[in-house]
């Protein structure tokens, strides 16, 4: 897109910002909410076909609320075609993943930026579309890839690159955190709506390898379920065995007992990655990111998207001495 954020964004430095917001009763919508008000913008209106949303008392009681995505639009559209409207300029997209296309289009149509959880499409193909309706409407799609803002991440980065004779890393990603029966009967457990196991909780993981150590060269699968996905990746600079997973049964007896319900774990060439602090507020970052004129878009989000879903239609291969250390040792066929 040749319009930057700068130049967009140049003729609104009065605040607050007028922000709108899709799927308000999700998991992930509070995080949205709190960003908004924290880095001093107005949330003016919601949609949800569900009514459980006090949470905006929280946050913006004022906003007004709808529960049809039509009448949603309808009050954008009026908002942006009066003279002394006060037009909202961003839509937040916090919808099931498969409504998360349609709703960026929507935020377009009526001449609002996009800022949509990841991921921003499940299929790749999606995205060229995207990019054109960008520079037709003039309006950016910003994802929120939060794990690429967080300080020992960025720290990670700065000195790798500055290595003057790079190595390849060996790399060790686990990720496991507990969902409940209701998972495998909502949309999340329906891989034609959420994209699987692999996009649904592991996409940002994916886009955080790529962004580190270069682009993929070789992805293998060795377990994929409804509930629990594994596999090695070939990276330009990096090996790769990844373990994804919403059972239970693959915490750490230790979390288990101390009744946890995730762990998160990621190693460089044997040393553990520090990750405990700076999740609260990256998606505050986020939107200060997007609001100072940065932002991740569509082309960044491409990579993860391509890969996700080139292991989701991937035929499990023996693992050969490449196997995960938790898919080693679950017994679970």
């Amino acid at each position: 897109m040749t319009t930057t954020s700068e130049t967009l964004f140049a003729t609104r430095k009065q605040q607050p910002r007028l922000f709108s917001l899709v799927g308000a009763a999700g998991y992930i919508a509070p995080k949205h909410m709190k960003a908004i008000r924290d880095t001093g913008n107005q949330l003016v209106a919601a949609v949800d076909p569900h009514d459980s949303v006090g949470i905006l008392d929280s946050y913006f009681p004022k906003t007004r609320f709808f529960t049809e995505v039509e009448r949603f639009d309808r009050f954008l559209e009026k908002r942006r075609r009066e003279p002394d409207g006060h037009p909202v300029e961003f839509v937040s997209v916090c919808s099931p993943n498969y409504l998360h296309d349609a709703h960026v289009r929507l935020a377009l149509r009526v001449k609002a930026h996009a800022i949509c959880e990841k991921p921003l499409v499940i299929n790749p193909w999606n995205l060229d579309q995207l990019t054109e309706l960008e520079e037709e409407h003039q309006r950016r799609v910003f994802t929120v890839l939060q794990l690429r803002l967080h300080p020992v991440i960025q720290q990670l980065k700065t000195e790798f690159e500055s290595e003057t004779n790079r190595s390849r890393r060996e790399i060790c990603l686990t990720y496991v955190t507990r969902r409940g029966s209701w998972y495998h009967s909502s949309w999340k457990g329906d891989q034609e709506k959420s994209g699987g196991v692999a996009m649904n909780i592991g996409i940002h993981f994916f886009d955080l390898l790529l962004w580190l150590f270069g682009s993929m060269q070789r992805s293998l699968v060795h377990r994929s379920s409804n509930a629990q996905m594994a596999g090695c990746l070939e990276l330009e600079w990096a090996r790769v065995r990844w373990f994804l997973s919403v059972d239970e049964e693959d915490l750490p007896k230790p979390v288990r007992e101390e009744g946890g319900y995730a762990w998160r774990s990621i190693t460089v060439d044997g040393e553990e990655l520090d990750l405990s602090a700076g999740f609260t507020d990256l998606h505050t970052e986020v939107y200060r990111d997007i609001l100072g004129g940065g932002g991740f878009g569509v082309q960044d989000a491409a990579p993860a998207i391509d890969l996700v879903y080139n292991i989701r239609n991937t035929v499990e291969t023996p693992a050969n001495g490449l196997a995960h250390p938790a898919l080693r040792q679950s017994v679970r066929s």
